[in-house]
């Protein structure tokens, strides 16, 4: 229970100062995310004047939610797969074509407990940052741990590479 709490106060610190650096550059963010199931921006949202720098975030949990609120590629479902680095990032530019935001950060991976594959085993997690004057780049994670520990893992790489991306 204590780790718990700890890793909630690590997250909503970081998301904090994401928003400050956002405010500071006059930048609003947005976020497309499959595995964390909007968790990330729950988070978010809880803090408070976070409207002032958050627009939205996007749960696009199946693929044709990808598709359809995205306008990720059925090609690049079909030839990548939904956690992949080049569906990551565009998801994150379709994020980015949603609304008032500059930034946009995505999330797809397989939380388990099921749905791994030995190429794609439980853990793996994609996650992908754009914006105005931020260059797409994409990352893919492994990590370990139950469903719970590997969505807590994918939102403080999220929030990390936000920061990171503002910087």
């Amino acid at each position: 229970m204590a780790s718990d709490h700890l890793s909630s106060l690590v997250l909503s610190k970081l998301a904090t100062e994401i928003g400050e650096l956002l405010l500071a550059k006059n930048r609003v963010l947005c976020l497309a995310e499959s595995c964390t199931g909007g968790l990330a921006s729950g988070l978010i949202t809880e803090i408070p004047g976070s409207s002032a720098w958050f627009d939205s975030g996007l749960v696009v949990y199946s693929n044709q939610a990808k598709q359809d609120l995205l306008n990720v590629s059925a090609e690049s479902l079909r030839q990548h797969g939904a956690v992949s680095e080049q569906v990551a990032v565009e998801m994150a530019i379709g994020a980015l074509n949603q609304g008032r935001a500059n930034v946009a950060a995505s999330v797809t991976g397989i939380a388990g407990p099921d749905g791994g594959t030995e190429e794609k085993p439980v853990g793996t997690v994609c996650f992908a940052w754009a914006g105005n004057g931020i260059a797409a780049t994409a990352t893919t994670k492994h990590f370990s741990g139950n469903r719970q520990n590997i969505r807590e893992q994918s939102i403080l790489t999220l929030l990390n590479g936000i920061k990171q991306a503002l910087s």
